[in-house]
């Protein structure tokens, strides 16, 4: 099957924009009712994806990512509709949600029904599920007509795929084909809400921001200021993915300033001027308006767009990540945007990658 330690012959193949009868969506398709390991596109990362009724499939994708079994999938489905297949009950919040902000970048933790192997969820009793908002996994997850159990297409722990090409870099060899439809939208994944406690709570914070999910859930407790969630070891079983203190993470050292502006940019010229007296190759992130602070010194800077704009910024991190990595160097140096909005994420996100550690000034 697609995760066997045989070397695969990895397919990729282009897809149109949303068309069902697009012969590389009904091929990809295909794979997935054989029980076949496909990537492919959504809004936040390209997701590795297997038939999620189908446990021996969903063992592929923990062997082809390295996974621990600990970490649980996420479920993708066509339509709310689908919903009853894979949760054992729908408390009517989640109802709300879902006619929000979905088809979207928003992970809802449900009780998992029994059509759904244990496999898929580490183990445990609750479930991840999202209907992505992107046009290309919808016409795939219409045309296979099973629910697929999808993370991040990648390596375990490494910066998640954004592009065919980065799932390539990671997993060509190890799973059947790649569905190539471009560059993804959001570039960071879907929140994910625990819709079965009271209040319900953020597991991890994504596309879909907190302000947004308390327009219809106003008790939503996030990961702000003041609530932190606890890391979780690899060995223990998580009940949402992206809960380990290291994830996302590029091989290349990165050093993350939770810190903006002048005092953030002053931090971070200091750190490379350090880092280069040492003999040492650097990097840094920064926004488009930022990267003068760091004029006059031998630093790659990789520009993440506009800082008036995190979505544009989401959007290029872990492109950036990756593109760090290609060049060789010692370390990596960023700063955080915030904890508002998209913000929040980005935090995440960096903290994670940098194994837990930011430094605050």
């Amino acid at each position: 099957m697609g995760g066997s330690s045989k070397r695969l012959q990895t397919e990729l193949l282009h897809a149109q924009q949303g068309d069902m009868g697009d012969p590389a969506v009904r091929r990809v398709a295909e794979l997935l009712r054989g029980g076949r390991l496909v990537a492919f596109p959504t809004e936040t990362v390209y997701g590795l994806g297997a038939d999620a009724t189908n446990a021996e499939a969903v063992a592929g994708i923990f062997q082809a990512k390295g996974r621990p079994h600990s970490d649980p999938l996420i479920v993708h489905l066509a339509s709310a509709e689908a919903l009853p297949t894979v949760a054992a009950s729908i408390p009517p919040l989640a109802v709300r949600l879902a006619n929000q902000f979905w088809p979207g970048p928003l992970t809802l933790i449900l009780p998992r029904a029994e059509q759904i192997p244990p496999i898929v969820a580490a183990g445990g009793d609750t479930v991840g599920v999202r209907v992505p908002g992107h046009a290309v996994a919808l016409a795939l997850l219409r045309v296979a007509g099973v629910p697929v159990a999808a993370p991040s297409a990648n390596r375990f722990m490494h910066t998640s795929p954004t592009t065919a090409a980065h799932v390539l870099a990671d997993l060509d060899g190890r799973i059947d084909a790649v569905l190539d439809a471009g560059p993804c939208a959001i570039g960071v994944e879907s929140t994910v809400l625990d819709v079965t406690v009271s209040p319900p709570r953020v597991l991890r914070p994504g596309g879909v921001t907190l302000e947004a999910l308390r327009t219809v859930a106003p008790d939503v407790v996030g990961l702000e200021p003041g609530v932190t969630s606890e890391p979780v070891a690899a060995e223990h079983v998580a009940r949402a993915p992206g809960q380990m203190e290291r994830h996302y993470a590029p091989r290349t050292r990165l050093i993350v300033f939770d810190a903006q502006g002048a005092e953030a940019l002053a931090a971070i010229r200091a750190e490379a001027e350090a880092a280069l007296a040492r003999g040492e190759r650097v990097g840094a992130l920064l926004a488009d308006e930022e990267a003068e602070a760091l004029a006059g010194l031998p630093v790659t800077v990789a520009r993440l767009g506009s800082h008036t704009s995190l979505t544009e910024i989401s959007r290029r991190l872990y492109a950036a990540l990756r593109e760090m990595d290609e060049l060789g160097l010692d370390v990596i140096v960023a700063h955080t945007f915030g904890m508002e909005g998209m913000g929040l994420a980005l935090w995440d996100r960096l903290r994670r990658a940098a194994g837990g550690e930011m430094r605050r000034l």
